[in-house]
């Protein structure tokens, strides 16, 4: 069985903790609160020291928490705080190139959520999906299309991440993981944009979006919700297959399985629960 739907991720730096509460209150599905690209080398210790001491004064806390890479000095003092820390549901694992770097991290006992953001990452795609303990994928885009030498924004560069993305939504279907995340939109200020990009990935079969500012959530949530045109058409097919027939007709076209899955999870998708 599924986790929870994850519409949106927000990331809070660990070295800020008085943004972590109004990060929990944004109406994200999941905080993350991070260790790694968000803080500076020589703050680390002390973000962590600060997240220990928030969840320490806030028990009621739920959140994820990304770490430092698989590489870095630091990332085992980062899976011991996840590791004694109850209010860590998840570990989110940056920039992860082998279902070895998955288990090590796993074995902390907490779901985790590898990034990939190199080609040798989207490379073993297949055997770290399939790591005992992973929830669901997600890719970092930045470093990802630098280390492929694709040219930002561009159309070309476009056409290769939906190769990514691909290899995401099949790696996490074959391995029965939640839907993939898709990576951060980090124009603050282009709502518009943001709004597409996460309407595309939500039409891709992406779960989610990984934000970076409180004001990315809602565009976030309405453009993976449903339009009412959709939903009334999915009512509509659910309640002419409550008729128990095969196959069957709805606003002048044929019905069948596949129809009714798919009606039925528009209608999860906005939280209603299917006739």
């Amino acid at each position: 069985m599924h986790p929870a739907p994850i519409r949106s991720a927000l990331f809070v730096p660990a070295s800020r903790p008085e943004r972590i509460p109004k990060a929990l209150a944004s109406g994200a599905d999941a905080v993350i609160v991070d260790l790694e690209d968000a803080v500076e080398e020589d703050l680390k210790a002390a973000a962590r020291t600060s997240l220990e001491a928030f969840l320490s004064d806030h028990p009621q806390a739920r959140l994820l928490v990304r770490i430092n890479a698989p590489v870095h000095p630091q990332q085992a003092a980062d899976l011991e705080l996840c590791r004694r820390q109850p209010g860590i549901l998840g570990v989110v694992l940056p920039k992860v190139e082998s279902a070895v770097q998955v288990s090590l991290v796993a074995a902390a006992g907490k779901p985790v959520w590898p990034a990939v953001e190199s080609a040798a990452g989207v490379n073993a795609l297949p055997a770290i999906a399939r790591v005992p303990g992973v929830e669901r994928l997600t890719y970092g885009g930045l470093d990802l299309g630098l280390d492929l030498g694709l040219a930002a924004g561009s159309e070309g560069g476009e056409r290769i991440m939906d190769q990514v993305r691909y290899a995401l939504l099949l790696q996490s279907r074959t391995a029965r993981l939640a839907p993939p995340l898709e990576t951060i939109f980090p124009a603050i200020q282009d709502l518009a944009g943001l709004a597409r990009r996460a309407r595309q990935a939500c039409d891709m079969g992406f779960g989610g979006l990984l934000c970076i500012h409180p004001g990315q959530v809602a565009v976030v949530h309405e453009a993976f919700m449903p339009g009412a045109e959709e939903l009334a058409w999915a009512r509509r097919v659910m309640m002419a297959a409550a008729s128990g027939e095969g196959v069957f007709v709805v606003d002048g076209q044929m019905v069948d399985a596949p129809v009714v899955g798919r009606a039925r999870r528009l209608l999860e998708r906005a939280g209603q629960a299917p006739a």
